[in-house]
């Protein structure tokens, strides 16, 4: 029978503690690494469901998006009714804010979990690939922004980003963004014929999404274009200013008059990080306000800020050194022992947090086992067979000490051994 592999995009994570280097458990550990930060801003979790009717996206993301346009997972279900895996997780969670009538009160969420976009498989970032988010509902502009670039620095910190680099931009108001889109196309129609298919589409539909083109050629067309920050108030140009000099003590910050935000709902300021360790695509966070959003989806005029991490870019470029517990390979050496065994294993677990005891279900020789218990990192084997159930010892053995000689145990004294170990 012929075998059948993952999809296209679609990876395994399978953790190994043995390879502390592979993706899957550098992801694991940044997963772990963010909860807790997000813990320590008092930031409340939120889930919501993976599938989503098809227009929250096209009312949120925007028609003109290329997620919308091109990445999106739809499929009518049984009822022909259109659904899609989400690509993203703000326009879901400003939904289930709305739907649950709490759009007239202030939140600070998060939230974690897989999204799904079509697109072509690059370094740290697949089909299904997995996304933190934090968005802080209800406060306006001119508080939020501060937390959420505290947030950004202390994620940098705790997972030893190097050289991290945080772009900021305002896109101003309505008036800001009308006057900047028809200066831009005023300056960009006469050399339309140099743009690539996809810039001249944004070029009628959205222009202000050529600022993220990634066509050199167009690039250099807009080293002369206007700037946004030829129209944008001085309110907006002191927020960017008063960022840049509260945090410049913790992170590189530098404001970006070309940064725009893939999405359509963004309004006001908006920001990501980059690093260089992740080639072209380099940005692993990114985020920023959309005031009109829970508006757009049928809720009350709701200010917000939040951005969205991609776990496996971050993972990737996260210098944290991870410390595993403490592992012991449990090996009962008689079946006839097995049930009293396994009571030892299980009371021995509660003894210490520290500690991981892994009982081995396999049969085989002691031999075999200890081998396993050395390829699984094991720091110490505890050996129980019918002499040891009837004195009511273990045997340790230590693993990574080949100096240090196996000793026989009481079970008071292996329950004090537990204790002490780190």
């Amino acid at each position: 029978m012929k075998q059948i592999n993952s999809l296209t995009g679609m990876a395994d994570l399978i953790e190994d503690k043995s390879k502390p280097d592979e993706l899957a458990i550098k992801v694991f550990h940044t997963e772990e690494t963010l909860k807790k930060i997000f813990k320590s801003f008092a930031m409340s979790e939120i889930r919501t469901p993976a599938l989503e009717s098809t227009n929250l996206f096209k009312r949120s993301v925007g028609d003109t998006s290329d997620i919308v346009n091109k990445e999106l997972y739809t499929f009518s279900d049984k009822n022909d009714k259109s659904i899609t895996l989400r690509p993203e997780g703000t326009a879901s969670v400003i939904r289930s804010i709305v739907e649950k009538k709490l759009d007239g009160e202030t939140h600070k969420l998060w939230y974690m979990g897989p999204m799904w976009r079509y697109e072509r498989p690059q370094k740290g970032r697949f089909r299904q690939f997995y996304q933190a988010g934090v968005e802080i509902l209800g406060y306006p502009e001119g508080t939020s922004e501060f937390e959420m670039i505290s947030l950004v620095c202390e994620l940098n910190r705790k997972l030893l980003i190097k050289k991290p680099l945080i772009k900021i931009n305002h896109l101003g108001d309505s008036e800001t963004k009308k006057l900047f889109c028809d200066a831009l196309v005023k300056y960009l129609t006469p050399m339309k014929s140099d743009l690539d298919e996809k810039d001249m589409q944004r070029l009628d539909s959205n222009p202000l999404r050529i600022l993220d083109s990634k066509n050199p050629k167009t690039q250099e067309i807009l080293n002369k274009a206007p700037s946004i920050s030829e129209y944008l108030p001085n309110g907006a140009k002191e927020l960017l200013r008063s960022i840049q000099e509260l945090f410049s003590d913790k992170c590189e910050i530098e404001i970006d008059y070309n940064l725009v935000r893939g999405l359509d709902y963004y309004t006001g300021f908006v920001f990501e990080a980059i690093s260089a360790e992740l080639g072209a695509q380099d940005a692993y966070l990114g985020g920023g306000r959309y005031d009109n959003l829970c508006l757009q989806l049928g809720g009350k005029s709701l200010p917000a800020i939040g951005m969205a991490i991609g776990i496996e870019r971050l993972a990737l470029i996260s210098n944290q050194k991870y410390k595993n517990n403490t592992l012991v390979s449990f090996i009962i050496i008689s079946s006839n022992s097995e049930s009293k065994a396994y009571k030892i294993a299980h009371e021995l677990r509660s003894i210490n947090n520290n500690i991981d005891i892994d009982v081995q279900l396999s049969q085989g020789s002691l031999k075999s086992k200890l081998r396993r218990a050395n390829k699984d990192g094991a720091s110490y084997a505890f050996i129980v067979g019918d002499e040891e159930i009837k004195s009511k010892t273990v045997v340790v053995k230590p693993l990574n000490d080949k100096d240090t000689e196996q000793s026989v145990m009481k079970l008071k004294e292996i329950q004090k051994f537990i204790e002490n170990l780190s």
